[in-house]
């Protein structure tokens, strides 16, 4: 795939390639453009480690004093489970390897967690994804993501958002890919994303560049803020989603003077910049999403107004150009304004013009924090 990608780049003399998904990175697009001297903003495969392989990150993470959850990572699903039952409390069970963002089992009671890795080592439900499996502690307090643009050297963060991992109301149901997000989150200060810069951006941009392995893309950091301070749960080397349908709406300034920055090591703090006001998305997804679920259902979007955007994950044409879907989650419904309430009220008022059946989406975005 990363040949065919290459050779459209060149045939339509692109000049500049940003890539969006893990699995590209994780299998080398980067190195292959760079071969072949064309301009692509990524992470290359070596670098792209952090995101593609959990047991790599926690390493990583311990060897350069990034906080992060005490953990242990097995190859074998006896081990595994043996460690979790020595634990005795709640854990949180991972697939080390890329799995959509599905392969990460929060557990409340030791027999979760042992139904997690038989989920994930025995009855395979990620592929190779689950041949290593990472048990750590469980953490609680609040979730956010920094985003932050690095060209391998500086490393300048995002306007820091948050998003809605599980699927229903009330932070209830399974771990998704993402059900929504905001952006600003209003309990973050500047101090914290100085902490947050300090003790885990530079010294994870510091600690590729020591490896030989320079981090050259958008480094996103899922945090939580716990009684002991910040803590890294996991880190993605590429946009995120929901999180970058909020956030990028929010930049103010020339997007593609900051990328190519990125490219030649030439990032500048001035150049990243961002709207007043916030932004908020709302994901409408399948039925039956995070789990198994239909496809080729009909879609129909109303009138929406003018400054609704509706970013289209899963979703295709159909030979005769019927709108139908294609995936788990299916959209995002986004909107800015000039406060997080009315953003709300935006995002929610347009999704009553779109249908699909079996539609489900959270309807409490923001509110779990701002009521």
């Amino acid at each position: 795939a990363s040949d065919v990608y290459k050779r459209q780049a060149q045939t339509r003399a692109v000049d500049l390639t940003v890539v969006g998904p893990e699995a590209p990175l994780a299998a080398g697009i980067v190195d292959r453009f760079q071969a072949a001297g064309l301009r692509i903003l990524g992470t290359s495969r070596a670098a792209a480690q952090l995101e593609a392989s959990k047991a790599f990150s926690k390493a990583f993470m311990a060897k350069h004093n990034i906080p992060t959850a005490a953990y242990e990572a097995f190859t074998d699903a006896e081990a595994a489970k043996s460690y979790i039952r020595s634990l005795d409390k709640p854990v949180v069970v991972k697939a080390s390897g890329l799995a959509a963002g599905k392969g990460v089992f929060i557990c409340d009671t030791v027999d979760d967690a042992l139904e997690a890795v038989d989920t994930i080592m025995v009855e395979r439900a990620f592929g190779a994804a689950g041949d290593t499996v990472v048990v750590e502690e469980r953490l609680f307090g609040d979730e956010l993501s920094v985003l932050a643009f690095s060209d391998g050297e500086c490393v300048v963060p995002m306007m820091v958002a948050r998003d809605h991992k599980r699927a229903l109301d009330g932070d209830k149901g399974l771990n998704t890919g993402g059900m929504g997000a905001f952006a600003p989150t209003l309990d973050v200060t500047p101090e914290d994303i100085a902490e947050i810069r300090e003790t885990v951006l530079v010294p994870t941009v510091q600690g590729m560049r020591a490896a030989g392995t320079p981090y050259i893309g958008v480094l996103y950091a899922g945090l939580m803020r716990t009684a002991e301070g910040w803590r890294v749960l996991e880190f993605n080397c590429r946009f995120g989603d929901p999180e970058t349908q909020v956030v990028l709406p929010m930049f103010n300034g020339d997007l593609y003077a900051v990328m190519n920055a990125c490219i030649d090591g030439a990032l500048d703090e001035t150049m990243v910049q961002w709207h007043d006001g916030a932004c908020a998305t709302v994901v409408l997804a399948s039925p039956g999403y995070p789990q198994a679920y239909p496809e080729d259902l009909p879609i129909t979007i109303g009138d929406l107004q003018l400054n609704t955007l509706v970013f289209h994950a899963g979703t295709k044409r159909t030979a005769d150009g019927a709108l139908v879907t294609s995936g788990g989650r299916v959209m995002a419904v986004t909107a800015r304004a000039h406060t997080l309430a009315a953003a709300l009220r935006h995002v929610y008022d347009e999704i009553q013009h779109i249908h699909f059946e079996g539609m489900h989406y959270r309807h409490d975005i923001g509110k779990v924090h701002y009521g």
